[in-house]
């Protein structure tokens, strides 16, 4: 990486900036993940690659403005990873995995005195939404701002689909889109209560999506027509075969 950006580099990578590679960086932690989730392993060993290359990147950059080098920042997590595991490298006692966590917590929050004071604070807007959405829910619970029971969150999704059938009534596009806000929040409550990652969830759904209608689209081109134009009946027919095989 130093070579390519160095005079007689590459043009490309001499001209990047943090803030013009930052959407890499999203780009390949997501390509990771679909890797891991097709199980495809050598895919995984290149994306891998792929994702370590972006902390070189941002660290060759930051050295040559004088700010840090990659050697600084594995030094600071190596530092972090042995400060945050005393129940590993010093004597404190913490044999269940809520215990590390909790240990964890303190120990950060002692790291970090002046940081803001609101419980939601600390969670990153910078996230996908339904990841926000389930850190928000987790610290809420966690304070004690929870339902009693998993039945009271299915009782709240209802009384959510309810106010958006209201909104829409409206033809409020500001009340609908807050509706449907306030629906999807739930759902990712009702995933919490359920112990299923949300993100996780809409990601196999999609996957699953993706394999049914490619079938759709596969029969229809068998008959030798055009998806826009055939009938729904007759596109639900093949849905339904791609759903049973």
């Amino acid at each position: 990486m130093a070579r390519l950006r160095a005079p007689g580099g590459c043009p490309w990578d001499r001209e990047q900036t943090f803030d013009s590679i930052k959407r890499y960086t999203i780009e390949e932690t997501y390509e990771v993940i679909d890797a891991i989730e097709r199980k495809d392993f050598a895919a995984l060993c290149e994306e891998l690659g792929d994702l370590m290359l972006q902390p070189v990147f941002y660290a060759q950059m930051a050295s040559e403005a004088g700010l840090f080098n990659i050697a600084d920042a594995l030094d600071s997590i190596n530092r972090k990873l042995i400060r945050r595991h005393p129940h590993v490298f010093a004597d404190v006692e913490a044999n269940t995995p809520d215990e590390v966590l909790k240990n964890w917590d303190a120990i950060k929050a002692t790291e970090k005195p002046d940081a803001p004071k609101g419980l939601l604070e600390t969670v990153n807007r910078a996230q996908p939404a339904l990841m926000e959405a389930m850190q928000i829910s987790k610290r809420a619970a966690k304070a004690g701002f929870e339902w009693p029971d998993h039945e009271s969150v299915v009782a709240k999704l209802q009384e959510e689909v309810a106010e958006l059938e209201e909104a829409r009534k409206t033809n409020d596009a500001a009340e609908i889109e807050g509706e449907i806000g306030d629906l999807l929040f739930t759902v990712v409550n009702l995933a919490r209560w359920a112990g299923v990652d949300p993100e996780q969830a809409l990601r196999h759904t999609n996957a699953k999506f993706r394999r049914r209608f490619s079938h759709v689209e596969s029969r229809v081109e068998q008959q030798g027509k055009a998806l826009a134009g055939t009938p729904i009946e007759e596109l639900e027919s093949y849905w339904q075969e791609a759903k049973k095989a």
